[in-house]
């Protein structure tokens, strides 16, 4: 009689969060175009074919690991939560942490993509959820459409600042801080101006 542990089955819900994981940190690790569905099976102790009952396709498996990471960011920089005001000292601190860490991932992810690919339209969600999570962080309720647009465009900034930063270590990391706190306050203030001014 055989001694061989069964491997116990996953609920399909436990089992495409272990192969997401699995995705994520290979991320880690590699470029997304060299993690193979076939790798990610092996580790999970599946077989390819099973893969593809959690997911249709192989972009698809792919997409889920992305936004995954989109999310792992969206945490390290609002600790508050989706629905909860991070401090702005947390989130500044968080992001360019985690850009810091990751700048070669965030590069290849979020960056390098273009209008109508599927990997830009996730970089899009997750810089829409990234503006709406800064505007709760400075506790303004309901931004003038100016506002709303004048923080995505230092999103911009920020983000090509803090990768600056991570790649090459120009100025102390606490300048790098009270520039993206301070050119944040002062995109808000200017576009509040305008739109008061506007109305």
């Amino acid at each position: 009689m055989s001694t061989t542990p069964r491997r116990r089955r996953q609920h399909p819900v436990e089992r495409r969060k272990q192969l997401i994981g699995i995705g994520l940190r290979m991320l880690t690790e590699r470029p997304l175009h060299e993690i193979t569905v076939d790798a990610v099976a092996a580790e999970a102790g599946i077989s390819r074919s099973l893969l593809f009952h959690y997911f249709p396709t192989k972009q698809d498996f792919y997409a889920e690991v992305v936004r995954a990471a989109g999310r792992r960011m969206l945490r390290s920089a609002f600790p508050a939560g989706k629905d909860e005001p991070s401090e702005l000292s947390d989130v500044l601190e968080g992001y360019l942490s985690f850009i810091e860490r990751r700048h070669e991932l965030y590069t290849g992810l979020f960056r390098h993509t273009a209008p109508g690919d599927w990997l830009h339209d996730i970089a899009q969600e997750t810089r829409t959820r990234m503006v709406d999570q800064l505007l709760l962080s400075l506790r303004i309720e309901q931004p003038a459409p100016m506002v709303r647009a004048a923080v995505g465009a230092w999103l911009s900034f920020a983000e090509q600042l803090c990768l600056e930063w991570a790649a090459h270590r120009h100025g102390k990391r606490e300048r790098v801080l009270a520039l993206l706190r301070g050119s944040l306050h002062t995109v808000v203030a200017l576009a509040a101006d305008e739109d008061a001014a506007g109305s």
